[in-house]
């Protein structure tokens, strides 16, 4: 990681906003902000990089959020998510240095859009039931493993499974803990398969540890100050934001801009 020989301050000071970016978003905004991190990130460094130095902040950050949600979270929700995400993980292990991500990024995209614009546009609440909530959450499930692995951007999908439940909005914040902390300990293994971690990386991940603290505590105040309704349309503005990035990384990818 030869940019890492000299810690330029800049990146260093961007680095640790990233970080308490995530804070904020793992424990108050349900993940959606996270997205936005590595892509940053790679003004200075490159992707493979970026994902090796933000996974450890990631765990870190999710065993002591476990522990803050232990009493906020669905179990049931988790095993409809959980056997789709370890297919995504392994595919996004596999398929990491070959596959092009675009189209995959552009189809989170429009379905982030279309989820954003259904809920502003319904009148009550709308839930998905039965076999259809399996299938659609196990396809969430898959979608969110695969692009966690390659992105750390997982949460779209998984927002998309959720918000339609119309949660508490600590049991939807603490369902998604729960779902990435399986994510990301599956996604250690991949990662070191790969080599993405070297000592450079993991010196560099300790260095931003002390930002964690920082965003959690912002993050647990929004949940605890914002009211549901105000919370859920937070919610879908980031996912809104997220789906517009999203869209524009597959363009781009693809060659159209």
């Amino acid at each position: 990681m030869p940019f890492l020989n000299g810690i330029d301050p800049i990146f260093l000071s961007v680095a640790l906003l990233c970080v308490i970016i995530i804070g904020i978003s793992k424990s108050g905004l349900g993940g959606g902000l996270g997205q936005l991190t590595v892509p940053v990130m790679t003004i200075f460094i490159s992707p493979l990089e970026a994902v090796a130095i933000m996974l450890p902040i990631l765990c870190t950050i999710d065993f002591l959020n476990i522990w803050g949600y232990r009493k906020h979270w669905r179990k049931d929700f988790l095993l409809v998510m959980i056997p789709g995400a370890v297919v995504g993980v392994a595919i996004g292990g596999l398929t990491f240095k070959y596959v092009d991500d675009s189209y995959i990024r552009l189809l989170l995209g429009v379905l982030s859009l279309f989820f954003t614009f259904s809920y502003f546009r319904q009148k009550k609440a709308v839930t998905i039931e039965g076999r259809r909530a399996v299938l659609f959450g196990t396809f969430c499930g898959t979608l969110s493993g695969f692009t966690s692995t390659v992105a750390h951007a997982g949460g779209g999908p998984i927002k998309m499974f959720l918000l339609p439940q119309r949660l508490d909005k600590r049991i939807f914040v603490g369902t998604q803990v729960y779902f990435f902390f399986l994510v990301n300990q599956m996604k250690i293994w991949p990662y070191f398969w790969l080599g993405q971690f070297t000592p450079e990386s993991l010196s560099f991940s300790a260095m931003l540890l002390p930002a964690i603290p920082i965003g959690m505590w912002i993050g647990y105040k929004l949940v605890d100050i914002v009211k549901p309704e105000t919370f859920y349309k937070i919610v879908y503005a980031v996912l809104f934001l997220a789906g517009c990035k999203l869209i524009y990384d597959g363009l781009a990818g693809l060659g159209y801009v």
